[in-house]
């Protein structure tokens, strides 16, 4: 009896992940009027076999988006963080204490992923010790159950910012994978550059390099609802006017 080549071996379709997208303001945090004006985007994300999932840049409200992830039958296991600003990963910020990843933490006894440049930043901010995170370089996969998460270091609005691209294949989901971008890229520009940790061309480079070589159906999802939601990155390109400013000389006369 001859074995069955692997080309013929029948597997079972992949199946398309868990992932909702929050909007502060609308789906957490309704009480909070600085949270309601900053427009950011918390992603819940994660394998709908084993019932566990990852939140991205746990802010404002945690109970709230726990609460969440739990009426959907979901566990959250950890936390990614695209960069250390407060409105991500929680702090002060602007005379406001923000809620964030340290009371995700307290309440799921889970850990904070962040790229290792922002290990220093994300420990001053919020207060959590080098035990409460897991560090990460760009090529690295966080595994929820079967669902391998890749990051990509993508530096401009701070040392260590970092996109998380999510296997999107499986029934109902026929486009590309998405593209979890933080404050790296919205729909229209991206993240501001003058701020500290901020490196306008390391900015220019990721978005002419680094997000350069990405397909245009993937879907891009940013930190905030500047210009929208989501879109695909061939749409992107073809709006967002920073992605058009190939010269980096032209793109510090640009940035100012």
């Amino acid at each position: 009896m001859h074995p069955t080549p692997d080309s013929l071996v029948e597997r079972p379709a992949p199946i398309a992940p868990y992932f909702r997208q929050l909007f502060a303001g609308r789906d957490f945090g309704a009480n909070n009027m600085v949270c309601c004006q900053m427009e950011n985007f918390v992603y819940l994300i994660g394998d709908p076999t084993t019932r566990e999932c990852v939140v991205v840049d746990p802010a404002w409200a945690v109970d709230e988006i726990v609460d969440i992830a739990e009426a959907d039958g979901m566990k959250i296991v950890g936390a990614l963080g695209t960069h250390y600003h407060p409105d991500h990963v929680g702090g002060s910020m602007m005379g406001f204490n923000v809620e964030g990843a340290a009371g995700l933490t307290s309440r799921c006894g889970c850990k904070l992923h962040v790229h290792e440049l922002e290990t220093e930043w994300v420990r001053r901010v919020t207060g959590l010790s080098t035990n409460d995170l897991v560090t990460h370089q760009s090529g690295d996969h966080v595994e929820v159950g079967g669902l391998r998460i890749e990051w990509l270091h993508t530096p401009g609005h701070t040392p260590g910012s970092s996109c998380f691209r999510v296997p999107m294949a499986g029934a109902g989901h026929p486009g590309g994978d998405a593209l979890v971008a933080g404050d790296t890229l919205f729909l229209q520009g991206c993240g501001r550059v003058d701020l500290p940790g901020g490196d306008s061309d390391e900015m220019f480079r990721t978005l002419t390099q680094r997000l350069a070589s990405l397909p245009g159906d993937m879907e891009l999802w940013p930190g905030h609802a500047y210009g929208g939601d989501h879109a695909t990155l061939s749409e992107v390109r073809k709006t967002n006017p920073l992605l058009r400013v190939s010269d980096l000389q032209a793109w510090r006369r640009a940035r100012g």
